[in-house]
């Protein structure tokens, strides 16, 4: 897994309010990849869109208002940030989402889902730790507290979670696997055992798992590499051709690469309207 958190999925960083990701500690690395937490404070009447094309993972997050769990999301995701708030998210390996939810048979039964997580005493402690100034301190507070809550609660990963940990880190690594076939020679399984492997510990299929980080990597260049061509980002990607990225982009994000590189050149703060615009 990389050493720094993985800037894919973002889709307007420019945009962002303050927002810092926060690598999980060594030993808690096997069921959290990183801590995520936005803050915002906005002028009265102002809202500020922000969208993110969702890794195949599940989330555990703490608002001021509870505590939810964030199933493995097909699309992309938007909120409208308005007034002054905070959230402290934890973006989970397969072997944390399922530690969390042992009753459950499947992750995909929570797929697009969001439900209400019982943890009062991480919420309380979050909340605590947010409540101080906004100079950086109060998000490696909630970070440091998620993680011991974390590392006490969610049972250490067996063998088969193990697996499925590393089902995520080959496709997040390896920019060469493209096909169902290819990821389950990497990890010396057949494909329909791969298929009930993604199913049951991602809540995805695992073909879906990798479009998903091709896509992310395919928005990430055209973002960050102006002189970037959709095609042979296409090709590099392992798409048909232009088309199919194309479709794949109508299809997730709801627009095409093009109008993403337009909106993404926009002058920063475009994304903010007042109210009434909405």
């Amino acid at each position: 897994m990389p050493q720094e958190p993985d800037p894919r999925g973002v889709l307007y960083p420019s945009r962002l309010p303050s927002f810092a990701r926060i690598l999980a500690p060594p030993d808690l690395a096997d069921r959290v990849r990183w801590f995520w937490i936005p803050r915002w404070r906005l002028p009265p009447g102002r809202v500020s869109r922000q969208e993110v094309l969702p890794f195949p993972a599940s989330n555990l997050v703490v608002e001021p208002g509870g505590v939810s769990f964030v199933g493995p999301q097909t699309r992309i995701l938007h909120r409208d940030l308005a007034g002054a708030g905070w959230a402290v998210g934890a973006l989970l390996r397969p072997a944390g989402a399922a530690g969390l939810l042992p009753g459950a048979s499947s992750l995909s039964t929570l797929r697009d889902a969001e439900a209400p997580f019982e943890a009062a005493d991480l919420h309380r402690s979050i909340a605590e730790a947010m409540a101080g100034p906004e100079d950086g301190e109060a998000e490696a507070r909630a970070a440091a507290r998620f993680a011991d809550w974390a590392a006490a609660t969610i049972p250490p990963p067996g063998e088969e979670a193990l697996l499925a940990n590393r089902l995520e880190e080959v496709v997040a690594a390896d920019r060469d696997v493209l096909r169902v076939e290819q990821l389950a020679e990497r990890l010396a399984i057949s494909p329909r055992s791969l298929q009930r492997l993604a199913r049951r510990w991602i809540g995805l299929p695992p073909l879906a798992v990798i479009r998903r980080y091709r896509l992310q990597e395919a928005a990430q260049r055209l973002r960050e590499d102006p002189e970037a061509g959709i095609a042979r980002t296409a090709a590099e990607l392992g798409y048909a051709d232009h088309a199919h990225l194309t479709a794949d982009f109508r299809s997730v994000l709801g627009f095409t690469p093009s109008r993403y590189r337009r909106d993404h050149a926009r002058p920063d703060g475009d994304d903010e309207t007042t109210r009434e615009d909405r």
